[in-house]
C-alpha cells in the first residue's frame, strides 16, 4: 500500500511570494513521488523598496501582512506534516527586514527564517537534479532571482564551488548594480573555470529562465541552447509591456524583467562558454520541500 505524507513550504522572494503544497508518495518498492498539489504565488515586489530605497515600506508590509495571513490559513487548512518558510534576498537586504519578520512571527507563528544566499543556493540545489546529468560531465547551476544571482559548480554530481551574487532581475530593472558587483562575478566565474578544460553544461533555475523555455517550445528534458535564449530576448526586448502580456503570455510582474534576468543567465553563460542549458523547472518551494522530506526519513 501507497504511503503519503503532505508537506508545505513559503517562499518570500524579491518579486514575488510563493505557496507550495507537496505530496510525497512512497510505493511498496520504496520509490518516493513528489506531486505538487497545489502552488500560489503572489506577486508582490518586496525587492523595489529594498534595493531602491533599503527599507520595505508600510504600503508593501501591509501586503506582506496580509499575503502571509492568507497563506497560513490555508497551510492549516491543508495540514501538512511540517512547513518551512524562508526569505531571500530583498528582506535579507532591507534595513527593517529582521524587524519584519520577527513582528510577523510573533503574530502568526509561521517561524520564517530569512536566509543567507549560499543557504539559498544549497536548498536549490537539493532538487534531484542528478536525473537530468551525466556523471562524466561538468555544470554549472545558475539560480537568477529578483535581488540574487546563485551559481554553484557541479562536477561527478557533487557540487564543488558556489557562490551567491547581488545580482539579480529587479536589481537589474531599478539600475542598483554596480560595475564592481559585475566584476566581482565574472572575476569569480573566471577563476572557478580555469581548471575545467571539458564543455560545461548549464543548469538554468528560476521563474524567468522557465517561461524563456517554454517560449523556445522545446520539449521537457530538452537543453536550450544559448543562441536561442538570445534570440527570444531580442524578440520579446522591442516588445511593449501590454503585448508582453497579451503576445507572449506574461503575468505582469515577469514581463518588465524577463528580459533583464535572461542578461544576467546569457551574461554567465558567456563567460564560461555554455552553448547549452537545462531547465528542470523546479526552485527554491520544491527544494524546500525535498529537504523537509529528508529530515523527515532522517528523523523517523
Amino acid at each position: 500500500m501507497e504511503k503519503s505524507i503532505k508537506f508545505a513550504s513559503i517562499d518570500i522572494g524579491s518579486n514575488a511570494m510563493r505557496l507550495l503544497f507537496c505530496r510525497v508518495i512512497k510505493d511498496k518498492k520504496n520509490r518516493h513521488t513528489f506531486s505538487k498539489e497545489a502552488l500560489f504565488r503572489m506577486p508582490l515586489r518586496l525587492g523595489e523598496d529594498a534595493f531602491s530605497l533599503g527599507f520595505i515600506t508600510d504600503k508593501n508590509i501591509v501586503k506582506l501582512q496580509k499575503t502571509l495571513s492568507a497563506f497560513k490559513l490555508l497551510v492549516d487548512a491543508y495540514d501538512p506534516i511540517i512547513y518551512r518558510s524562508c526569505a531571500t534576498a530583498a528582506l535579507r537586504n532591507a534595513e527593517n527586514g529582521h524587524s519584519i519578520i520577527e513582528k510577523i512571527n510573533e503574530s502568526m507563528n509561521l517561524n520564517i527564517e530569512i536566509i543567507s544566499g549560499e543557504e539559498e543556493a544549497k536548498i536549490i540545489m537539493s532538487n534531484h537534479i542528478e536525473k537530468h546529468l551525466d556523471q562524466s560531465k561538468n555544470y554549472v547551476y545558475i539560480d537568477v532571482g529578483g535581488g540574487s544571482t546563485e551559481i554553484s559548480f557541479i562536477t561527478k554530481l557533487k557540487k564543488t564551488k558556489s557562490k551567491s551574487f547581488p545580482i539579480g532581475s529587479v536589481r537589474l530593472l531599478k539600475n542598483t548594480i554596480t560595475d564592481n558587483d559585475w566584476s566581482k562575478m565574472k572575476k569569480w566565474i573566471i577563476n572557478n573555470k580555469k581548471d575545467i578544460e571539458s564543455e560545461i553544461i548549464g543548469i538554468g533555475s528560476g521563474g524567468n529562465i522557465n517561461k524563456i523555455f517554454s517560449l523556445s517550445q522545446k520539449k521537457k528534458g530538452e537543453a536550450i541552447s544559448i543562441n536561442t535564449i538570445y534570440n527570444i530576448i531580442e524578440k520579446i526586448k522591442p516588445l511593449s509591456f501590454e503585448k508582453r502580456m497579451t503576445k507572449m503570455g506574461m503575468r505582469s510582474d515577469r514581463a518588465d524583467v524577463i528580459d533583464h534576468a535572461g542578461s544576467i543567465y546569457l551574461f554567465i553563460m558567456k563567460y564560461l562558454r555554455i552553448e547549452k542549458m537545462i531547465v528542470p523547472e523546479s526552485g527554491l518551494p520544491d527544494g524546500i520541500v525535498r529537504e523537509l522530506y529528508k529530515n523527515y526519513l532522517d528523523t523517523n
